[in-house]
């Protein structure tokens, strides 16, 4: 039997507004082959559509034990479903039964980051684009922090959990494993079984059990260089050991190479030369060894704003100039008397 919590209905903002789980069997045709968007090992995903139009993606997943959800995360997903941001994709709801659960959120139709990175999905991210999407992520993760009721930390930021709009505009999803910070004494740090995606995780976390916002800021950090690089966190090699690219990226930069930590893929130029370098510098100081030494989000939105500001500034000239020699004119070689 499925029982449901508090689910709302796309499109209409409002709970308990009569959508069942007959709806999404419906909407994905039952969950039919045609309508798999990724199968896991332990879940599928699947698109569907609503009666009224409203285009969502159902998670379908296998629970472990077999146990209804527990009063807390009950709670979580409460709050999960309060949360409303332009850069998040929004969580529907959510049904279940003893050995199955499925999630429904909003439907992003364009694929996620790292299969853009990866050119299985689009034709490549110029670095305009990847900045653009740096800052969009950076606004949601800070939203989570800072502005929505509860401060929500995400606990597994990474490019496959954000998802882009056919405009490059990113939506970070991904929310089974959210926490909701504390209250009191223990609204700095929940402590928990640490989880997260290898290459990803803060290891201050790892040792100390107790998630912070700043486990967040690492993940970002990681996420960065993954911009600037286009290689995953874990970069596996034929024939030699898996390499870390974070680390190296990192060390190209403090070398005063980071030009070679470049996606070749990215046009060399001294504007986004530059704008790697501002990227790189804030990714280092997002995974320093020490949570303190992290900036807070809301401080790396401020530093990716002046990192885009002044990479258009510095290709404005080259762009004015490209564009009188392409119109021949020569008004710079008047002087005025």
């Amino acid at each position: 039997m499925w029982m449901l919590t508090n689910l709302v209905a796309a499109g209409t903002g409002k709970e308990g507004a009569g959508l069942t789980v007959a709806d999404i069997f419906r909407a994905t045709s039952n969950f039919s082959e045609k309508n798999m968007v990724r199968e896991g090992a332990s879940c599928s995903v699947y698109k569907g559509k609503l009666r009224d139009g409203s285009q969502v993606a159902v998670k379908r997943a296998r629970k472990l034990n077999g146990q209804y959800l527990s009063a807390q995360l009950s709670r979580e997903l409460e709050t999960l479903q309060k949360i409303e941001h332009q850069n998040l994709v929004r969580f529907l709801g959510f049904f279940e039964q003893r050995d199955e659960t499925l999630i429904v959120v909003e439907y992003v139709d364009n694929g996620s980051l790292r299969e853009h990175l990866d050119e299985s999905r689009g034709t490549g991210l110029e670095l305009a684009q990847r900045l653009n999407i740096a800052i969009d992520v950076a606004h949601a993760i800070t939203y989570l922090h800072e502005y929505a009721e509860r401060s929500v930390i995400h606990r597994d930021i990474r490019s496959s959990n954000v998802l882009l709009t056919g405009a490059l505009a990113a939506k970070v999803a991904g929310f089974g494993l959210a926490r909701v910070a504390g209250d009191g004494e223990e609204a700095t740090h929940v402590t928990t079984q640490a989880v997260g995606t290898a290459g990803y995780v803060d290891p201050e976390y790892l040792g100390t059990l107790q998630l912070t916002d700043k486990s967040d800021v690492y993940s970002f950090g990681v996420l960065l260089v993954e911009l600037v690089t286009g290689r995953p966190p874990i970069e596996r090699r034929r024939g030699l050991e898996p390499r870390a690219t974070t680390k190296w990226a990192l060390q190209k930069f403090r070398g005063g190479d980071a030009v070679v930590a470049m996606d070749p893929r990215v046009r060399r130029s001294p504007a986004s030369v530059a704008a790697v370098e501002g990227m790189l510098r804030l990714a280092e100081q997002c995974v320093a060894p020490a949570r303190q030494d992290r900036p807070s989000m809301r401080r790396c939105n401020e530093a990716l704003w002046t990192v885009r500001r002044d990479f258009h500034r510095r290709q404005e000239p080259r762009q004015d100039a490209s564009a009188g020699a392409a119109t021949g004119d020569r008004s710079s070689e008047w002087v005025s008397r």
